[in-house]
């Protein structure tokens, strides 16, 4: 049984553990999106730090328009914040790749942007001596919705093993309003939502995640298939280690 009160007791203490043994001075950085898993987290640090302690940081790439979530949250949880346009680092990247004698692809054009967020939030990490939040959910990473030293990175994941339904859940235990909570998660660059991406809905994931079931088998193959080609993105990058006692 998901005990919703009793998660959010201990997560809240798991951070502050986290930070008294990797930081007990520092802040919490943030990624602010919006939706459900940034604002969970965010709260959750809110919670475990206070807001004095929780750095959130926005990161449109152009023109952004659904940026007002973003304004709204950090609002509702009183924390400090900055915004950072990303657009000039993308497209000048991007430029100067394709003027090197390589064309870029969908692939490098959908993860780049993530990649920069990311080096975005350890750079303001750097400055405020923080802590990056990773605020990927279990159902996310099942399938490898989540870019590879992008949004799977960070310092420290109190979301990673909750999935959407389970996240959503706490968000209602945290009392933050349901907009955050119930925003449509969409990538922001193709139009479709997560789930038009996927090909099926998080219900239908998060129900064969924790029981295993799967009614509809073309499903269960399409998702079987895309845990196992990510599950790179899970674990420890490889290394070699040579028999140096030759």
């Amino acid at each position: 049984m998901f005990d919703v009160s009793k998660i959010k007791e201990d997560a809240i203490q798991w951070i502050r553990d986290y930070f008294k043994n990797n930081g007990p001075d520092c802040c919490a950085v943030i990624g602010i999106s919006g939706g459900k898993d940034s604002s969970v987290a965010a709260a959750l640090c809110v919670n475990a730090l206070g807001a004095d302690r929780v750095f959130g940081v926005l990161m449109p790439q152009g023109e952004q328009h659904d940026i007002g979530f973003s304004y709204d949250l950090v609002k509702h949880l009183g924390i400090k914040h900055v915004v950072i346009n990303i657009k000039n680092s993308v497209d000048s990247l991007l430029s100067e790749i394709n003027q090197n004698g390589l064309s870029v692809n969908k692939q490098a054009s959908v993860n780049t942007p993530a990649r920069i967020r990311m080096t975005t939030l350890y750079a303001v990490s750097a400055i405020t001596n923080g802590r990056v939040v990773n605020t990927c959910n279990l159902s996310e990473d099942w399938v490898g919705y989540s870019t590879k030293f992008g949004d799977s990175a960070g310092d420290f994941s109190p979301l990673s093993n909750l999935t959407v339904a389970e996240v959503k859940l706490l968000g209602n235990e945290l009392a933050l309003p349901v907009k955050f909570i119930e925003k449509t998660p969409e990538d922001g660059l193709s139009g479709l939502t997560d789930e038009d991406n996927l090909g099926f809905t998080y219900a239908v994931l998060d129900k064969y995640i924790r029981e295993g079931v799967c009614e509809d088998r073309q499903i269960k193959a399409k998702i079987d298939k895309l845990h196992q080609i990510n599950l790179h993105k899970l674990t420890l990058m490889p290394s070699f280690k040579p028999d140096c006692n030759l």
